[in-house]
């Protein structure tokens, strides 16, 4: 297979990641009374952080919301990538690798402090990105 299939498989790959966390807003998991009890602690309870008054449920939402955005960008840089590979293959491949890196430490992250869907999305992501490294597309003239 072709880098430049892999790359798009996983920018799809990654845009259903992207669907899957965006869709779990507002990220909570447990509706028991505890859990509902903590949630509006964290809605109440606000502090000054470098002039701006903000609440952990603020912090929280906000960075669901980065995190979103950027898998939304991760996809779309993929797909880019898989262009790159296809025009000038050794300019992509740091991208690559370093996309390759992210996704390893992000999945370590998932596994340790989430659950094992975000863990299985990133397993797959640097799987497609580690076969992307290793199939080095034939020479074209001028490469």
């Amino acid at each position: 297979m072709k880098p430049v299939l892999i790359l798009r498989i996983a920018a799809i790959v990654n845009l259903l990641y992207f669907a899957g966390h965006t869709s779990g807003i507002p990220w909570t998991p447990s509706t028991d009374a505890e859990s509902l009890q903590i949630i509006e602690k964290m809605k109440l309870h606000s502090f000054d952080v470098s002039g701006s008054t903000r609440t952990y449920w603020d912090f929280y939402q906000g960075f669901g919301i980065i995190i979103s955005v950027y898998l939304l960008g991760h996809t779309v840089a993929l797909w880019l990538m898989s262009n790159l590979a296809r025009a000038n293959y050794g300019l992509a491949r740091p991208f690559l690798a370093l996309f390759l890196i992210e996704t390893i430490v992000r999945s370590y992250l998932s596994w340790k402090f989430f659950f094992v869907v975000p863990l299985a999305m990133g397993i797959i992501l640097a799987i497609l990105l580690a076969l992307s490294l290793a199939r080095r597309p034939a020479a074209h003239p001028g490469q």
